[in-house]
């Protein structure tokens, strides 16, 4: 018996969460032992990739608040693993550097992640790897696209 549309799709969308839960859980016993919460790490990557990356640039990376990213910093700047000095021409922006106790984590970031990665997919093809990635994209698309139409109903952008 073929199970309708509605019943796949919502078992499906169930799936997905699940998926969601059971990876962020894996991710964050990998990382527990860093000092670092998980969305930490995420930012400590993006700034060793982009380290001009002003607040506002995170802020909507993360889809947060710029004053949520500030205490991020400020706890990472706490914690050892930034500093921040004002921008010569602009006193307003802070420059942010990694430093070697930041380095090292993003280090192990970079090898938990890869375990992840390898974990995520074991057992797939290149192909059915790259057709994932192109219905995940899609999905995105889709819910972008509908929270985009949500912030018009409610006023926002």
């Amino acid at each position: 018996m073929e199970i309708e549309r509605s019943e796949l799709t919502r078992q499906t969308a169930g799936m997905f969460r699940r998926v969601d839960t059971m990876l962020r859980r894996y991710i964050d016993r990998k990382v527990c032992n860093t000092g670092v919460y998980p969305s930490q790490h995420r930012l400590l990557m993006i700034l060793n990739h982009r380290p001009s990356c002003s607040q506002v640039e995170l802020a909507e990376i993360f889809d947060v608040s710029a004053a949520a990213i500030a205490v991020s910093l400020k706890k990472l700047e706490k914690g050892g693993y930034i500093t921040r000095e004002a921008a010569h021409s602009d006193n307003r922006i802070n420059q942010v550097n990694i430093t070697e106790k930041g380095k090292a984590v993003i280090q192990e970031s970079i090898r938990v992640f890869q375990e992840v990665d390898k974990c995520f997919f074991a057992g797939f093809t290149d192909e059915e790897v790259e057709r994932f990635r192109r219905y995940m994209e899609r999905v995105y698309r889709n819910m972008e696209k509908e929270n985009g139409r949500l912030d018009k109903e409610e006023g926002r952008n």
